[in-house]
């Protein structure tokens, strides 16, 4: 075996193959937690294959302009001591370059590029069913071997890109969001395009809007954007507080969505016009997603309650926009879809930034793009809006896309992604029927999007370290889901999701932002405090669900 060493990073890359313990795909932080639990607590041989040339998943790779988390500081971050005890935050909603630094600091802490094997992107991953080994190949030719493949792609690893007519030909730069230049790109003078308005549309536009001669956004669906209420962080509070660190992230795993804070426990009615007008004003005034996650625990359930919500917010959001056109553009009083079946975007100052006449909104539901021409973008009206640099916000083909492209191969030799052809189904959002021994952390089928990434995150690397140490202890060969167990575990999500508003909204939540996709939901929405009872019993229950040898 020919190993080069990394002068960077002290990082093994290998050009023969690899006998491991555990394959972990993935250095964000789902990945990272994994290496540290097999590799620190069970003292598993283990190696991360990652397609980037450094650690941070997603916090690596999308870089564009204004990129930052909508969850909290320090709530969005791992629960150990020995790293949040020497780190402080400077903003309640992190920058990526703030996320980037805090990445370095967890690696000064667990020495975790050690076990990384960076720009290393894997295409083939086939499990042998004599060895009960899986072995996987990068595109540029390394190989490995483990009996267990920990998937940690998470859910928005493959960018999607519109499929316009001409868009190769385009004379300028196009950037999609997720494959941003390291040195940034400079507007200053520039006319400029956004197309989409999904979190990262918003935050490119907030920004590019205050540089850019000219900015065209070029929206299909308005994005219901609540008030992100940023703070700098005082650094002697943030050390004062720490003594409650621990039982802070205790509790989140007990909540919905891994926050502080849960659904209001009555519904909408129950409260008078005046009690229920003083209930939104104090959500929407504390920013963030309280307005989301902490109003009245039927907003998702009841399309009356949703109503009531949404009229609310398109009150307050009007009242921030002068231009008669764009207040029915970007907050129509009719809702385009229920408030909070697609994921509302924080925004500082994003609708004083479009209210601004050098910033153009282009309805593409009612207008949309037909061509893409070396001087712009040409829309069905036959405008030619000149454009010189474009930035496809389009978002990403969530959860599944990155899974395909792995080229997973199961006992049947049937590939994940023809296995899903007519929809996905999972035992637990983390384990497939006929691939044993791999699991999908922070992935479909599961609370992700709607919990606070690190702590399902660390719920389900938990379990998975443990499910591990129970098949090592116990001589397990090899585990894998079951079919009706896999069954079960699908309908009990698509039921949850149809009981609510979620199938009303064309959203990322059930697929339906992809031409072809099937269309199901992609989300356990019962929950994290139910969905880790149910992973619990599990383990309690010899393996539930699975067949062992």
């Amino acid at each position: 075996m020919t190993v080069v060493q990394s002068v960077e990073h002290g990082t093994s890359h290998v050009r023969g193959g690899l006998n491991l313990d555990a394959i972990i795909i993935g250095a964000g932080f789902s990945g990272l937690y994994l290496l540290h639990k097999l590799r620190d607590e069970l003292k598993s041989n283990v190696k991360v294959f990652e397609a980037e040339p450094d650690i941070g998943g997603t916090w690596h790779a999308n870089r564009y302009p204004g990129a930052r988390v909508d969850c909290p500081a320090p709530h969005y971050a791992y629960s150990s001591k020995k790293i949040w005890q020497s780190w402080t935050w400077s903003e309640r909603y992190p920058s990526q370059p703030e996320l980037k630094s805090y990445f370095e600091h967890v690696d000064r802490i667990l020495h975790v590029r050690n076990d990384c094997i960076f720009n290393s992107e894997v295409n083939s991953s086939t499990f042998d069913k004599v060895s009960g080994r899986w072995t996987v190949q990068t595109a540029d030719g390394k190989v490995a071997t483990a009996k267990y493949l920990l998937v940690a792609v998470g859910f928005a690893s493959k960018p999607y890109l519109p499929d316009w007519q001409g868009i190769s030909s385009f004379q300028g730069p196009i950037f999609h969001s997720a494959k941003w230049p390291e040195g940034g790109v400079d507007v200053k003078g520039k006319k400029v395009a956004v197309i989409g308005t999904g979190s990262t549309g918003i935050q490119i536009t907030q920004e590019w809007a205050k540089e850019a001669d000219e900015t065209f956004l070029f929206q299909r669906t308005p994005n219901l954007c609540l008030p992100m209420a940023q703070q700098r962080l005082d650094v002697p509070k943030q050390e004062k507080s720490k003594f409650n660190y621990e039982h802070m992230f205790t509790y989140c795993v007990s909540t919905f969505g891994g926050l502080e804070y849960e659904p209001t426990p009555r519904n909408t009615a129950d409260d008078s016009p005046e009690d229920r007008e003083a209930l939104y004003e104090k959500l929407y005034k504390d920013g963030g997603f309280k307005f989301w996650f902490n109003n009245y625990q039927d907003l998702l359930f009841d399309a009356t309650a949703n109503r009531a919500a949404y009229d609310f917010w398109a009150r307050k959001t009007r009242s921030r926009i002068s231009d008669p056109v764009k207040k029915d553009l970007l907050a129509p009083l009719e809702p385009p879809h229920p408030f909070g079946a697609k994921r509302p975007s924080l925004e500082q100052d994003f609708y004083e930034q479009v209210d601004k006449p050098n910033v153009h909104i282009i309805d593409t539901k009612r207008n949309p793009v037909v061509e893409v021409r070396p001087q712009g973008i040409v829309t069905a009206d036959g405008n030619l809006h000149e454009i010189d640099i474009i930035a496809v916000a389009t978002g990403f083909d969530a959860f599944t896309g990155g899974l395909k492209r792995l080229g997973l191969k199961g006992t049947d030799g049937i590939v994940l992604g023809e296995r899903w052809r007519n929809g996905v189904t999972t035992n637990l959002g983390m384990t497939v029927s006929g691939f044993p021994n791999m699991f999908l952390p922070y992935s479909l089928q599961a609370p992700t999007a709607f919990a606070n990434g690190p702590r399902i995150i660390e719920m389900q690397g938990n379990w998975i370290a443990s499910i591990i140490c129970k098949m090592e202890n116990e001589g397990v060969k090899s585990l894998v889901a079951t079919r009706e167990a896999e069954r079960a575990w699908s309908d009990e999500v698509n039921a949850l999701a149809n009981m609510s508003l979620l199938p009303q909204a064309n959203s990322w939540y059930m697929g339906s932002n992809i031409p072809g996709k099937p269309v199901q939901s992609l989300n356990y929405i019962g929950g994290l405090p139910t969905y880790g009872a149910r992973c619990a019993k599990a383990i309690e229950q010899d393996f539930r669900g699975f067949v062992k040898e």
